[in-house]
This record gives structure tokens, sequence and C-alpha cells, in this order.
């Protein structure tokens, strides 16, 4: 019995990997996931916090 308990986990698992992954790498996320890789490069005016693009 536990077997198929742990089959059946395991396959839930896999399903969910595998949707995160798809989610994460389709083209409608592809602009946030650019914009927030960005981030870190970007000058912040530490007045008043706000990113300077120049």
């Amino acid at each position: 019995m536990m077997n198929v308990v742990n089959g059946v986990m395991t396959g839930v698992l896999l399903v969910l990997f595998i949707g995160i992954w798809v989610w994460a790498w389709s083209g409608r996320n592809r602009k946030n996931f650019d914009e927030m890789a960005n981030l870190p490069l970007q000058d912040v005016n530490e007045e008043s916090g706000v990113a300077n693009n120049d």
C-alpha cells in the first residue's frame, strides 16, 4: 500500500514540476522576468528610491 502512495506522490510532484517549468518558460512571462533580471544592474537614486534608466 505504501508503494502505491509513493508512486502517486511522485507522479503528482512530477506533473507539478513540469507545470511550473512550462509556466516559467512561457513567452508571456519573458518581459517580466527580463525586467526583474535587470533590476540589480539599474542605478537607484538614493533620495527617491527610483531607478535611473539613463
